[in-house]
């Protein structure tokens, strides 16, 4: 479920801890076009026949597309109304703890740690958190940082 709120209330926001997200599975479909689109064919990832004798038992995603779906998931548990341009500004920190299976279903925890008053806006820094439905141990941990302009 999304969490709403105006421009005036981000400086209060340090400390709300948003849910998790719906789960989404991770299709080996989705895996091949990550990998088609970021020239990254290793055959854990692209590979089912292979990748199953392999070292996780089949194919797992690319860390950087379980990374790459803290947008998505950001996106579907927060929204500031009121400001002209949202831009996703980095990450401070990033692990990848746990390989996600071919088809695996995958979910994330957000908490808002800091806000911070930036020229023209402010910065979230925001605990990430994607874990494997089943999985005792997340697949990432991240620190993103997002910005939002009046």
């Amino acid at each position: 479920m999304t969490t709403t709120r105006s421009y005036a209330d981000a400086p209060a926001l340090a400390g709300t801890d948003l849910g998790w997200t719906d789960w989404f599975e991770i299709t080996q479909d989705r895996v091949q076009l990550f990998a088609d689109a970021t020239d990254d064919q290793q055959w854990i990832h692209v590979d089912p026949e292979r990748a199953a004798s392999g070292p996780f038992g089949g194919p797992i995603a690319h860390g950087f597309l379980t990374l790459s779906l803290t947008v998505k998931f950001w996106t579907e548990l927060f929204d500031l109304e009121g400001v002209s341009t949202k831009v996703n500004y980095g990450l401070d920190k990033v692990r990848f703890i746990s390989p996600v299976p071919v088809g695996a279903r995958v979910r994330m925890n957000a908490v808002i740690a800091e806000v911070a008053e930036v020229r023209g806006g402010y910065q979230f820094t925001v605990d990430q958190t994607i874990e494997i439905e089943g999985g005792t141990k997340p697949a990432v941990a991240a620190r993103g940082l997002y910005r939002f302009y009046a």
